[in-house]
């Protein structure tokens, strides 16, 4: 169970690096997280700069690092700045790699397997492959992930693809581990074998998610379902009524924990939309202040 987390920011949009630790905290202490990915798509790593993603991972792993994972993103559309933020990730201490697919300008396969392959060779961590070809415009396809789960460091993939079809065939045929990185779909990837969730949800119902995991795993699928359909409106108010981060900060915000304003392009959350995820949040069971 790892949250791809939120950078909570301050009100005049400068990064809120305490705010971010106590967050963090939050997540490993009270909702079970197993692990946390920092400077992710959730954490605005597009309008981040190099600096505020080194102080901002160096926070996380000083406040949760001895008690759970900490999975830096840093992945671009450039492979050589993809490198670089890898290697400033394992000098603050990253335990892992989370790796989008470069976006916007469509390489090949050919050159997805390149990408992938120096950055995993830049440094001595794990990598999880992003694959979500909604944002990058490319899938990473079943005969690349094949070819790249002979790397020694490419060990997980964290899927916003939704083809529980191909994820099955390269689990079947490789020991690469799968996270599900829709939360909507969180428990059909649960069946199909994967191993765990990157989730944005997380934020605010991560026990309830790494209870839903634990009930699969114990073979009570009854009890997982039942977690599931409880938390359909959970997913429905932060994933589908406006971008997932604006949607997230608004729902941190109605908890007390620390959030703060989005960075343009995202504009914040108007108030029909914080009413109406209100509403969803309660009907999914969620105690706000």
């Amino acid at each position: 169970m790892l949250t791809a987390m939120v950078t909570p920011m301050t009100s005049d949009g400068a990064v809120d690096y305490a705010g971010a630790a106590r967050l963090a905290d939050h997540l490993v202490t009270q909702l079970r997280n197993d692990g946390l990915v920092i400077s992710g798509t959730t954490g605005e790593s597009p309008t981040t700069s190099d600096e505020e993603k080194d102080r901002l991972l160096r926070a996380v792993i000083e406040a949760v690092g001895d008690r759970a994972r900490v999975v830096a993103g840093v992945g671009t559309n450039d492979t050589a700045h993809t490198c670089e933020l890898a290697r400033q990730a394992e000098r603050a201490g990253a335990h892992g790699l989370l790796v989008v697919t470069p976006y916007y300008n469509k390489p090949p396969q050919r050159g997805l397997v390149a990408h992938f392959t120096a950055v995993a060779d830049s440094t001595g961590l794990p990598v999880m492959l992003y694959d979500i070809p909604g944002r990058a415009g490319v899938p990473i396809a079943t005969e690349s992930l094949l070819q790249l789960a002979q790397h020694p460091r490419i060990v997980a993939v964290k899927d916003a693809k939704g083809d529980l079809t191909a994820g099955s065939i390269v689990m079947a045929a490789t020991d690469l581990a799968f996270y599900c990185g829709d939360d909507l779909l969180n428990l059909p990837w649960l069946s199909v074998g994967a191993s765990g969730l990157v989730s944005v949800v997380g934020h605010v119902v991560g026990d309830r998610l790494a209870e839903m995991i634990a009930a699969y795993l114990a073979g009570d699928v009854g009890t997982a379902l039942r977690h599931h359909r409880e938390l359909l409106p959970v997913y429905t108010g932060i994933m589908t009524r406006t971008q997932g981060v604006i949607a997230t900060k608004a729902a941190l915000t109605l908890l007390g924990l620390p959030a703060g304003p989005v960075r343009l392009p995202l504009v914040d959350a108007t108030a029909a939309e914080i009413e109406q995820l209100r509403t969803d949040l309660v009907a999914g069971g969620v105690k706000l202040k």
